[in-house]
This record gives C-alpha cells, structure tokens and sequence, in this order.
C-alpha cells in the first residue's frame, strides 16, 4: 500500500458540528474539517460559524475527485499515476483522518468524477482524460472491476437516477449526456434515444438531478450556462428545455472554445454545480465568482441578480445538507472560504487552510 501521511490538528468545536473534505489535487491530499456552528454571528475564526482542520491524508496523487458513503464512513477516492486507480479510504470522525483500506487499478486513466448508488453498493465514475466511464460494484468497501464501461470523448461527470435505474454520463467534448438504463447486473443498456444533445461548443461538465422539478440541470464550461432537460422518471430519457445564464455580465467575458487558456483569452469558464433548495449555485473560474438560479414550480430558471467573489479559479464548491452553508475551494488558492446561504446572498463567516490545488469539496 501507498505510504500515507496523516497529519492532525489540535481543537475543540462545540455547536452543531459536521464534516467537510476538501480535495488539494496539487498536493495529492484530502483535507478534513470539523464545521461548528452555535448560532451566535462572527466572521474569520471568531464567535460563531467557523472551519477547523483537524487533519490532511497525503499520498493522494492528483486527487480531484472522491464521493462518500456517510453511512458506512467510507471514502471513495480517485487518484492519478501509473497506474491510476479508486482507492477506498475509511473515515474517523472523531479525529477526521482516513486510513485505506483496498484500492483499484485503472490502468485506462483515472477519474474526474465519482458518484455512488443503490445504496452504496454501485459506483460510476467518469473519466476526462480517458475517454470512458465505468460501472463497479461495491461489496465490503472494496471497489469491484468495472461491470459495465462506455466511451464519449473528455467524460466530465456521471450521476445515477435517485432509484438507481438510470445513468448519465456528460460528454464535454461531444455536447452531450449519454443516457442509459442500469441493470440488476449492473449493464448498461441505452436509452431511446442513447444521448441527449447539448449546445455545440457549449461544453457540458456538470449536472445536478432534480426530481422535484423532473428535470436535469447541466452547467456548461464554454457558455457558462445551466442547460435544464426534462427527465421522463418512468423511462429515464431527457429532452432539452433551455438555457439560462449562469455568469457575471459585468465581467465582460467572452465565449470559450475547446483547448484555448480562458484567462489568457478573458473566456467564460463554467466548473461546479449544486442544489440548495430553491436555488441552484454556479461556479465561473475566470472571474472567480459564484451565483445563484433560481428554481420556478415548472422547473425552469432564472439568472442570478448578484454574484460573489471567492476563491481564485472555484473548480469545486459543496453545499450542506440543508442548504445553510457554502464551502468554496480555489485552484490557485490554499484556502477555503466558508458562506452562510441568504436566498442569492453569501456571507463570509471564516476562512481556513487546506492545500495547493483544491478543486473538490463535500460535506459529509
């Protein structure tokens, strides 16, 4: 096994406490925090809502993405290297470290995004660099060999349906999401249609499913848009509904195109996406802001009023359980920034170190 480090951090919280992971791909580590909560205000390390890191687990090589199972404490992590691979991690909450406990090689190349169903006993992953994605089983905590694989050039995320029978899989290079029905035995089987298209050159990279509204909403990465299709429960299949704005106007930015550096050329730059009840939270790197949609009755959005600047170049960003708090991590920063959710608004309640390269974060 990799020689893991794990290094802790001396504290007391008291409040209503959770977890945050934060992942620092530059670094190869995932960070592990503590956030407390009493209620009483106060901002950077004061009285109040406040980050402690109580430890940091090293030898994750470009780590970018991980999922948990918070029910068996247990951390699904992708890692980079030769070969790449999905190791499993056991967590300790009380001190916040993760010790491994079994790992898969992925010679193909490693994961982008990794999320779980069925319970935990599914894992699907999507793979940017490869090409592919997958479908493992889960027994014990250990990762299976893949069960299921499909292909569609620079996968950048892949989610399954709330009852586990359905997978969407986002293809940023070929604008669209490959929609499949997932087996008892853990096929794959496409859907009629077998994709969904997205706008060409608009770059889909993240997706969040909404069963409440019965619809998919994807973020986009050269349009900075959410792009919102309607899901049929029953068979699974999308169909396109629009597009809503999701970027600061007033930054001035342009449309990206594949391959060309977006700062360098003052692009759009789309990453993260999540739910916080009523509203969705976008993630533009170039201009390192963060907005908040809208969500109407019938589903469809409206485009954020106001914007918050955060942390410089926002991959990753985590909402809580309940909508209350906003952990945002910067690429080319080492610190997290941690928000109180007021309808669109964000306020600043602390800040805390994490690492070089972080670009995944979740609460857990």
């Amino acid at each position: 096994m990799p020689p893991y480090t794990l290094r802790a951090y001396a504290g007391s919280m008291t409040g209503t406490d959770s977890l945050v992971l934060v992942a620092n791909a530059a670094d190869g580590s995932i960070s592990t925090f503590r956030l407390g909560t009493d209620g009483t205000g106060g901002t950077g390390g004061g009285e109040g809502d406040r980050l402690e890191r109580l430890a940091v687990t090293e030898g994750l090589t470009g780590c970018s993405t991980f999922v948990v199972d918070t029910e068996r404490d247990l951390v699904y992590a992708g890692v980079k290297g030769e070969p790449a691979g999905i190791v499993t991690l056991a967590l300790d909450r009380s001190s916040g470290t993760l010790t491994e406990r079994s790992r898969l090689d992925l010679p193909a190349g490693g994961m982008n995004y990794l999320a779980l169903a069925r319970g935990g006993s599914v894992l699907l992953g999507a793979s940017y660099g490869g090409g592919y994605g997958v479908v493992c089983p889960v027994a014990s905590g250990s990762v299976g060999e893949p069960g299921a694989r499909v292909s569609y050039p620079n996968l950048h995320s892949v989610l399954p349906s709330p009852d586990g029978r359905f997978a969407y899989f986002v293809s940023l290079g070929a604008d669209l999401i490959a929609q499949y029905a997932l087996g008892d035995d853990l096929a794959l089987t496409p859907l009629d249609p077998p994709t969904a298209a997205a706008p060409t050159g608009s770059g889909p990279r993240h997706l969040v499913i909404d069963d409440e509204h019965g619809a998919v909403y994807v973020l986009t990465e050269f349009s900075a848009e959410v792009l919102r299709y309607r899901r049929d429960r029953d068979e699974g299949a999308l169909e396109f509904k629009e597009a809503t704005a999701a970027f600061d106007p007033a930054a001035g930015l342009g449309r990206g195109v594949f391959g060309a550096d977006p700062l360098a050329n003052h692009y759009l730059w789309g990453a993260d996406l999540h739910r916080a009840g009523d509203r969705l939270w976008a993630s533009e790197r170039a201009a390192n802001t963060l907005g908040s949609l809208a969500i109407a009755g019938d589903g469809s959005l409206s485009p954020p009023d106001r914007f918050t600047v955060t942390e410089q170049q926002p991959r990753g960003f985590g909402v809580s359980a309940d909508g209350r708090y906003l952990v945002a991590a910067g690429e080319k920063s080492t610190s997290v920034s941690l928000y109180r959710i007021d309808g669109d608004a964000l306020t600043l309640r602390d800040r805390a170190e994490t690492g070089r390269g972080a670009n995944w974060v979740r609460f857990v």
